[in-house]
């Protein structure tokens, strides 16, 4: 009996466990979604080493949502390269793969696809009716599936993941973590390299359907190439995402986000933030990704409030971005522009223990708001306890709401300081 057979066998007899007991050993985790905490969560892995670079409550459980697709894909990767399962192969759409909720391809029930087809729709459109279909034809059922996915999540080390449909469409004991979806996004990129290519299709045409990826950062950030957003209301926004720069590899997870945008933008500033700490590990600087504002003795560079890190997270969370590695740098730690504006308002947009970070916060929020600051003084100011303010002056009353105005309509700390 080969493995994969083994492996069916064994998930079939974790599915029968629903109704009769399983050996303790094969059963599935049993996991909730803590109801305490915020549902954000992140981490940031080296794709090379797996080393873990950032880490924001990556090992709690949360709801993967259609994240849960590249275990699908994964499963259908491993099929195609043992040899049951080609391509070309048609895929006969059930009734209840056709009635599944959207995202959905649409096609009824008694209709067949192309294997090819199926996972580019699974990609691409995340097609829910797709994921059960795959299922159905790898393990007869869904239910089956789920434990085939489970099982197979444990042998890659996803020790607190549980699956139960190949679609991630909300059920309460479908669980996984942060850390363990970028343990199945290195496996995916790891084993089936010539696979990979599906996660990265911006658009295609699928039975007279035109698609477009829902991952937004591929084409837009420097080496994006997959992976998977996902959404439910019981989860938020959620996004596993890999980049490669300068031959290394990144994953970074971000689940729970606000929104689509809010989202992205936390997974570009984790990928923008990690190649920037590889690059000057490389100079042999030694620093972290991400620290916390409350902590006493931050050991690393600190950030903007990442725009968007989800529930309330900037509050105390600042990862660290210093250059934007696909832009060349354009201040030093302290800047003054040709003041124009006339007005003795000043704008602060962070607070810091070292001076370099306040220089850098004003190096970042003038970059991302050019017409805001065009014509605005940059400074650095000591405050009390030893802290240093970033801040931009030569703001009239007004000139200073209306900047505040539009950095916190972007969740950007903004304060107004009177002189």
């Amino acid at each position: 009996m080969n493995q994969h057979a083994r492996r069916l066998l064994t998930a079939f007899g974790l599915a029968a466990g629903l109704i009769v007991s399983a050996p303790a050993a094969m059963a599935a985790p049993i996991l909730k979604v803590p109801t305490s905490e915020p549902r954000y969560a992140a981490i940031v892995m080296d794709a090379n080493s797996g080393e873990i670079l950032y880490n924001k409550r990556a090992d709690s459980p949360r709801y993967p949502a259609s994240i849960t697709k590249v275990m699908t894909m994964y499963l259908a990767f491993e099929a195609l390269s043992e040899g049951k399962l080609r391509l070309t192969d048609n895929i006969v759409v059930s009734p209840r793969a056709a009635a599944q909720q959207p995202t959905k391809l649409g096609l009824r029930a008694g209709s067949q696809i192309t294997v090819d087809e199926a996972l580019r729709s699974l990609a691409l459109k995340s097609a829910n009716d797709m994921a059960v279909a795959m299922a159905e034809r790898l393990a007869g059922t869904e239910t089956r599936f789920g434990a085939l996915m489970t099982l197979r999540a444990q042998e890659l080390g996803m020790t607190n993941t549980r699956f139960v449909n190949a679609s991630g469409l909300p059920d309460s004991r479908q669980i996984s973590t942060a850390h363990d979806l970028a343990i199945l996004s290195r496996a995916v990129m790891r084993d089936f390299p010539q696979y990979y290519s599906y996660f990265g299709q911006q658009n295609a045409v699928i039975r007279g359907q035109a698609m477009r990826n829902h991952n937004k950062l591929l084409g837009k950030v420097p080496g994006v190439d997959g992976l998977k957003t996902g959404f439910t209301n019981a989860s938020g926004y959620n996004l596993a995402a890999s980049a490669v720069q300068n031959n290394r590899r990144l994953i970074a997870v971000v689940l729970g986000g606000p929104s689509g945008a809010a989202r992205d933008n936390s997974v570009e500033d984790l990928l923008l933030t990690g190649f920037d700490v590889i690059k000057r590990r490389g100079r042999g600087e030694r620093i972290t990704v991400a620290q916390n504002l409350f902590e006493p003795e931050p050991s690393g560079p600190i950030m903007r409030p990442s725009i968007e890190q989800g529930d309330a997270e900037q509050d105390n969370l600042k990862i660290v971005l210093t250059e934007n590695p696909s832009a060349p740098a354009k201040m030093a730690v302290q800047k003054k522009m040709p003041a124009k504006a006339a007005g003795a308002y000043k704008v602060q947009v962070g607070a810091f223990k070292q001076k370099s970070l306040a220089g850098k916060q004003l190096q970042i929020t003038e970059r991302k708001f050019a017409k805001v600051f065009a014509n605005a003084d940059g400074a650095v100011e000591a405050g009390p306890g030893g802290s240093f303010r970033a801040r931009f002056g030569g703001f009239s009353a007004d000139g200073a709401k209306r900047a505040c105005a539009t950095l916190t309509a972007q969740r950007q700390v903004c304060m107004i300081v009177k002189p």
